[in-house]
C-alpha cells in the first residue's frame, strides 16, 4: 500500500495534501482501479489526523470522480477516473500548469529546464503505466 505523508508546515490544507497524494498515486499506477483505499480511522491514526480531515479528503476525491464509496465496504479507486468534460479537464490542468510555472519562476528555473523536467515526468509516468498494465 502507498504511504502518505503530511507536511504540516507547507501552508497547504492537510486534506488537500492527502487529495493530491491519492490522485498522484492513482496517476502513477501506485493505486490501481478497484483497489481499496485505507479505511478512514486507521489512516487518520497513522497520519495523526482527525478522522474528519481524512473523510473530507475522501469526499473531495469522490466529488472529483477519483474514488467511489461502497457502503459497508469502503472507498475504492474508480475505474473511470475522469467524469469531467473536456473543457473542465482543460481548466483543471491549466490551473495546475500555471501553479507549476509560478513555482518554477520563484525557484528561478528557466523555461528550457522546466520543459525538460516536464518531459522527464511524462516519460516516467508513461513507463509506470506501461509496467502496471503489463502486470495485469
Amino acid at each position: 500500500m502507498t504511504t502518505f505523508r503530511i507536511d504540516f508546515k507547507s501552508g497547504k490544507a492537510v486534506y488537500l495534501q492527502l487529495v493530491d497524494q491519492i490522485r498522484y498515486a492513482a496517476a502513477s499506477g501506485a493505486l490501481r482501479p478497484g483497489e481499496p483505499l485505507p479505511s478512514i480511522r486507521p489512516l487518520a491514526e497513522e497520519l495523526r489526523l482527525n478522522r474528519n480531515t481524512v473523510a473530507k479528503a475522501y469526499t473531495e476525491l469522490e466529488s472529483q470522480g477519483v474514488i467511489e464509496t461502497i457502503p459497508g465496504k469502503g472507498c475504492f479507486l474508480k475505474e473511470n477516473q475522469s467524469q469531467f468534460t473536456k473543457q473542465a479537464r482543460h481548466a483543471i490542468l491549466t490551473k495546475e500548469i500555471d501553479q507549476a510555472l509560478v513555482t518554477a519562476h520563484q525557484l528561478q528555473v528557466d523555461n528550457k529546464a522546466f520543459l525538460a523536467l516536464v518531459q522527464e515526468r511524462v516519460d516516467y509516468f508513461s513507463s509506470k503505466n506501461a509496467n502496471s498494465k503489463e502486470g495485469k
